[in-house]
């Protein structure tokens, strides 16, 4: 082998299987049903010309095969038909593949890790991954028991440079290389061959020994079917460039075939011949300058921010009248929340950016994280920025309520704190010249504080740099404020909300999530007429908002049924504090 030449994996045991043999078991359960052809593929792959094969267990895990028996005899046969089809002319990596979002999955990858050790295994490869933090425990254990093993730790990164977890790639290679249990680096699936070099030109490959197994191409799909386009010359003279340019390994995922592999071991076999080819520094055009965050302009007064919902229709005049009255009256920014309690409303963005458009009044949607994708989410956050806004909530979002249809769910591809980093990621490429600026929530009034509190804290490390509190009504939701002020470096906006009387305050405090109305207030409340009512919520809450100052930036004010009579005589009172 060529000094240069790369280590050739085989290609995707997965899409071939089934294409030899169409059914909808998992192609892992073969190890058990129908060894000899798991045997037979391994070989074909080896016939070819792989020098490396992955095991037939990418899928070998309890939430895809039920329990952990059946994945144990899955693994073994798996690591054992492996061995006995290389013989003594190909390595052996123990394959094990991302399992989904359940918050066992670092427990899963451990135990996988475990029970390939105890077969015997020495080579390790964790493949399509869209985050390195789950697999730490299973890197930390194959390290503790095989000190001399080969890990490779290989990413699934979409065409846009961001994995299902939407973190960016070239930050999470970077720590992947430089952690010390991670011996190769890499990426597989989602891209074929041509998008995945493109990506890897923006990588300092030098510094790290990179394995690169892209997919055939992009599939589609007929009669219900998903197929790969035949492209085995292609493939493999796109996996010559890829070794031109110093990967250490290379390899084939989805729709790769033996035929793939066999074209790129004869293209391979002069490998080292041609220089590399890294891209070359193009103009940027040049961005609109730096848009400074609301708080810069509020010239050392208490920003006030205030919430209104999206229209319940497709009617926007009543919430721009609303706008224009609360810019009036001193408003700072308008928030928008995204369908809150999973009840469709107008998309925030939309909303939001109309607003800004016509009124003029500075803009600030929530983005909820049930309704949209990694790919969504993206979408949305690039089209929030073109329309001008920077400001926006991350929040993980209500689930949608049980009815018994199944279809009904949320997506949830991120939470929160996931969301921030998304944001994060993009500020640091995209929007580099001029980023948006994301805010979290936090709920001073949840019975234990404390972990709320580490929270927040985990929340401005993603890229959180405001925080919007919950209603502040009770002694112990101020003291809260005080030690979330001494934590956060942040920007804090205490929440008020003037309760519009009796009933909706003991609506609030029944049947509302996060929101406490001292027992005096309500008493007060109980036989006061509207009137009365407005007088005593308005003084309670510039109270409230007077206490508060000392620890906060400014204040989130919740008009009560959308009532803005209360709320437009506060904000003046609230900017003097």
């Amino acid at each position: 082998m060529n000094a240069r030449q790369p280590l050739l994996f085989d290609g995707a045991f997965g899409t071939y299987y089934y294409k030899l043999n169409p059914g909808l078991s998992p192609c892992e359960l073969a190890n058990l049903e129908t060894p000899e052809l798991v045997r037979r593929i391994h070989r074909e792959y080896i016939d070819a010309g792989a020098q490396a094969l992955k095991t037939n267990t990418y899928g070998a895990n309890p939430f895809a095969l039920g329990d952990w028996e059946t994945v144990s005899r899955v693994v073994e046969r798996g690591y054992v038909l492996a061995k006995e089809a290389a013989g003594d002319q190909a390595f052996v990596y123990a394959d094990v593949g991302y399992c989904g979002e359940d918050e066992e999955q670092p427990e899963v990858y451990r135990r996988l890790a475990a029970r390939f050790i105890s077969l015997g295994a020495d080579r390790f490869l964790f493949e399509t991954f869209g985050e390195l933090e789950p697999l730490l425990p299973a890197l930390r254990e194959i390290r503790e028991q095989r000190p001399n093993a080969h890990v490779i730790v290989s990413f699934a990164v979409s065409q846009d440079g961001f994995t299902a977890k939407g973190q960016e790639y070239r930050t999470l290679i970077r720590q992947a290389a430089q952690n010390p249990c991670i011996d190769w680096v890499g990426m597989n699936c989602v891209c074929g061959p041509a998008h995945m070099i493109r990506l890897m030109e923006a990588l300092p490959l030098e510094t790290m020994s990179f394995c690169s197994m892209p997919n055939a191409g992009y599939p589609a799909s007929i009669g219900g079917r998903t197929v790969f386009r035949d492209n085995a010359g292609y493939f493999a003279e796109k996996l010559k460039r890829i070794a031109d340019m110093g990967a250490a390994a290379v390899g084939g995922c989805c729709g790769t075939t033996p035929e793939h592999i066999r074209q790129a071991a004869q293209m391979l076999s002069g490998a080292g011949t041609a220089p590399a080819v890294r891209r070359t520094a193009t103009s940027i055009p040049e961005e609109p300058p730096r848009v400074p965050p609301f708080w810069e302009k509020a010239e050392g007064k208490k920003a006030v921010l205030i919430e209104l919902d999206p229209p319940a229709d497709s009617s926007i005049a009543p919430l721009l009248e609303q706008a224009k009255q609360l810019k009036q009256s001193g408003a700072d920014v308008l928030t928008l929340g995204d369908s809150p309690l999973a009840r469709t409303r107008a998309d925030s963005i939309i909303t939001a950016a109309r607003v800004k458009r016509e009124t003029g009044l500075e803009t600030l949607p929530h983005i909820s994280c049930r309704d949209r994708n990694h790919i969504g989410m993206k979408g949305a956050l690039l089209g929030a920025h073109m329309e001008g806004l920077r400001h926006l909530l991350a929040v993980t979002g209500d689930p949608a309520p049980h009815t018994g249809n199944a279809r009904q769910t949320g997506v949830f591809s991120f939470h929160s704190i996931a969301l921030l980093q998304f944001i994060k990621s993009l500020n640091e490429d995209v929007f580099a010249s001029s980023p948006l600026y994301p805010g979290a929530a936090l709920n001073l009034n949840i019975s234990r504080f404390e972990p709320e509190l580490r929270r927040a804290l985990e929340k401005e490390k993603a890229g959180a740099v405001f925080f919007l509190t919950q209603p502040v009504f009770t002694r112990e939701a101020l003291e809260r404020l005080c030690t979330a002020r001494k934590a956060l470096k942040g920007k804090l906006y205490a929440g008020i909300l003037p309760v519009a009387g009796y009933k909706n305050a003991l609506f609030l405090h029944n049947e509302v999530s996060g929101i406490e109305i001292p027992p005096e207030l309500l008493a007060r409340l109980e036989h006061a007429d509207r009137n009365r009512a407005a007088e005593l919520s308005y003084c309670f809450s510039l109270e409230i908002a007077r206490q508060a100052a000392p620890y906060c930036d400014g204040f989130y004010l919740m008009p009560p049924l959308k009532r803005l009579d209360v709320i437009c005589r506060l904000i003046p009172e609230l900017k003097r504090l």
